[in-house]
């Protein structure tokens, strides 16, 4: 979900250089433990001691107004954080969703996390599980860094992206790090994302599988010592998630968030 606008589709095919096809497998629960989660086992408000929201329209030249503390845009029921994206008029948008985040809340470094959710499905829908360095307020995007645990665009249904955007590798050089990974549905349930890094590499998962890994080179390219806060969100159209329109027919339309997991190295 990249500051200030995304890289078009093509973007994400990268040279075998740059992308290193990760081979080793999830490691052990013992090498872990757990240190941030939400189990979303309480219906009602997202719990304010771990989650703010953003407010407003916000980037992307998206669609949506992001609202705060509106059940109807963020709640959680039967055991699921749910985030909806609504057609409806709101504040001079024309559609309504949330994103929760943990700025102010909560920061991650060198840490493995994972994200079980449910994608929404339709033409304009554009959710993301994600991450942004703390200091983005200082520095700016994209020397802040930005990791894409996942991003889906509905207009191309049967995929997801994972990401990863620095001062050195960015969509504004056609050379973000990155990857398209085809799944067969990946709204009809609920799938794993994950990334887990430390000083030397990056690597992504889905369901336990590595898709990719990124290794420090040890450069401005790698701004991942610092702390990271964590985003959910649903946007809508936006200068890539609407790229093919948005079919308003299909909403309300809902990520469901099963649980989130951050773990450290014991």
């Amino acid at each position: 979900m990249s500051y200030p606008v995304p890289m078009s589709a093509a973007h994400f095919l990268l040279p075998l250089c740059v992308l290193l096809a990760a081979c080793t497998a999830t490691p052990s629960v013992a090498d872990w433990q757990l240190q941030w989660s939400d189990e979303f086992a309480r219906d009602g408000a997202p719990n304010p001691a771990l989650w703010d929201c953003e407010d407003g329209r916000v980037r992307n030249g998206e669609l949506q107004h992001y609202t705060r503390d509106r059940l109807a845009n963020a709640r959680v029921e039967n055991g699921h954080l749910v985030i909806e994206a609504r057609r409806e008029d709101f504040a001079g948008a024309t559609f309504t969703s949330a994103s929760l985040i943990t700025l102010g809340r909560a920061a991650f470094t060198h840490a493995r996390i994972e994200v079980s959710a449910r994608l929404p499905r339709g033409r304009g829908v554009w959710p993301a599980i994600w991450l942004l360095g703390t200091n983005r307020s200082e520095v700016g995007w994209p020397a802040c860094g930005e990791i894409d645990v996942m991003e889906f665009v509905g207009f191309d249904p049967d995929a997801v992206h994972q990401t990863v955007h620095t001062a050195k590798y960015n969509h504004m050089h056609s050379n973000s790090r990155g990857t398209r990974i085809s799944m067969t549905a990946p709204s009809d349930g609920f799938h794993i994302y994950a990334v887990e890094w430390d000083r030397e590499r990056m690597q992504f998962t889905i369901d336990g599988n590595p898709t990719f890994t990124v290794v420090n080179d040890h450069s401005e390219s790698w701004p991942f010592d610092a702390p990271f806060y964590l985003l959910l969100n649903v946007a809508v159209g936006g200068t890539w998630g609407g790229q093919h329109g948005v079919d308003e027919s299909v909403f309300p339309q809902q990520m469901a968030v099963d649980w989130v997991r951050v773990w450290a190295r014991r």
